[in-house]
């Protein structure tokens, strides 16, 4: 069994220029990652946008972020459900 999981981590990371201190089970790379992947994201909207404020840029981030991962659960939920019948087809 993963003990990593039963550790709290923090981890100091850098989003859309500001620090923060993430605590969480996952280990500090992943953590790590996310923060990067979320300032990649909040810069590519400010970029787009420059007169928007840093709140705007993130709320607009998160909307982005949300979608994407409706979208790929609508995906997901697919993909599971075609597996299924062909699973039933074969059996039947």
């Amino acid at each position: 069994m993963d003990t990593q999981k039963n550790n709290i981590n923090k981890v100091s990371v850098e989003i859309f220029n500001e620090e923060y201190v993430v605590k969480g089970s996952e280990n500090p790379e992943y953590i790590t990652m996310l923060a990067s992947y979320v300032d990649r994201r909040m810069n590519m909207i400010k970029q787009r946008n420059p007169n928007l404020s840093t709140t705007k840029v993130a709320v607009l981030t998160s909307l982005n972020l949300a979608d994407e991962l409706n979208k790929l659960q609508e995906d997901y939920d697919e993909l599971v459900k075609k597996l299924e019948e062909e699973k039933k087809n074969r059996m039947g």
